[in-house]
C-alpha cells in the first residue's frame, strides 16, 4: 500500500510539473506577444494607416458634405433646353484633342421622356467628360442608363468619380459592342487600368450601369454592376473626394438618361481602426 501511495504521489507531482511547464510556456508566449505588439506599435504607428489619416477638421467637413441632402441627385434632363448642355454641368476635354460635343436631345422612346443627354467624341484618343458642378462625393453610388451609339463607330461610355480635374479622376467605362468593362485611374494625365472584365449585355436597347465606391475599415474599393449583375470589383485609394460625371471616349457617341448620384456616407469609418 505504501508503494501504491508513493506511485500515486509521483504521478500527481509529475502532472503538476507538466502543467506548470505548459503554464510557464503560455505565460512566456503572452509576454513575448505583448512585447512584439508594443514594439510594432512603437515603431510603426504612423505608417500603419492604409487610408490617409484625416485631420479632425477635414473629417468633420467631409462628413458634413456627405450628409448634405443636395448630394442626392436624379438628373433626367427632361427640363433642360434641347440642343444645349444641361444646367449645372460643364464639358471637359482631357488632353489636347479636338473637343467633342454634349447636348440635350428630344426623344420619345427613352427611359425618362422626353429628353436624353447625347455625348459625342470625335477622335480615337479623345476623352469627353461632362461634370456635375458643385457636388463633392467621397464614396458615391452612381447609376445611369446608357445607350451606346450604333453603326461602325467604336468607343467607350461610362461615368467618372473622385475627379479633381481633367488630369486626375477615376472612371468606369464600358464598350457594349465589344462586351468589355473596365475601371481606370488617371493621375497627372497618366491612365492605369485597375481592372477589366467581360460582360454579357442583356438584349435591350438601354443598359444600366451602376458604380459604387465603398470602404471597409482600411480598404477602399470600387464595385461595378452592369445590367443588374456585379461585373467587376477593384481596390484603390489613390484619390479621395471629387466630382462625378459621365464620359464618352474614342470615336463614339452615347446617350444617357436618369443619371443618379448619392453618397454612401453611412459606410465611412467614423473613427480610426483599432491598432491590433
Amino acid at each position: 500500500m505504501h508503494y501504491g501511495y508513493q506511485r500515486v504521489r509521483q504521478i500527481q507531482v509529475g502532472r503538476k510539473n507538466q502543467w506548470g511547464g505548459v503554464t510557464s510556456f503560455v505565460r512566456a508566449l503572452r509576454y513575448v506577444g505583448v512585447a512584439a505588439v508594443v514594439g510594432v506599435l512603437a515603431g510603426g504607428m504612423e505608417t500603419a494607416w492604409a487610408v490617409p489619416k484625416e485631420t479632425s477638421t477635414e473629417k468633420a467637413e467631409h462628413l458634413r458634405q456627405q450628409a448634405n441632402p443636395q448630394l442626392f441627385n436624379d438628373w433626367t434632363f427632361d427640363k433642360d433646353e434641347v440642343g444645349a448642355i444641361p444646367k449645372g454641368f460643364v464639358a471637359v476635354t482631357s488632353g489636347d484633342q479636338r473637343p467633342g460635343s454634349w447636348k440635350v436631345e428630344a426623344q420619345a422612346a427613352v427611359p425618362s421622356a422626353p429628353n436624353v443627354l447625347l455625348g459625342t467624341s470625335g477622335c480615337g484618343e479623345c476623352q469627353e467628360i461632362l461634370v456635375a458642378q458643385g457636388f463633392q462625393y467621397e464614396y458615391p453610388d452612381l447609376v445611369v442608363r446608357i445607350q451606346q451609339g450604333g453603326g461602325a463607330a467604336t468607343g467607350q461610355v461610362g461615368v467618372v468619380f473622385g475627379m479633381k480635374d481633367a488630369q486626375n479622376y477615376y472612371a468606369t467605362v464600358v464598350d457594349v459592342s465589344q462586351k468589355i468593362i473596365q475601371v481606370v485611374r488617371v493621375i497627372e494625365g497618366k491612365e492605369s487600368v485597375l481592372g477589366r472584365a467581360a460582360i454579357k449585355p442583356k438584349p435591350v436597347e438601354w443598359h444600366t450601369l451602376r458604380v459604387q465606391r465603398n470602404t471597409i475599415i482600411s480598404k477602399d474599393f470600387v464595385e461595378t454592376f452592369f445590367d443588374g449583375s456585379l461585373a467587376l470589383s477593384v481596390e484603390d485609394q489613390a484619390l479621395g473626394v471629387g466630382q462625378v460625371g459621365v464620359l464618352v471616349r474614342g470615336e463614339s457617341s452615347a446617350r444617357f438618361d436618369n443619371f443618379n448620384a448619392a453618397p454612401l456616407y453611412s459606410s465611412r469609418p467614423l473613427s480610426a481602426p483599432a491598432a491590433y
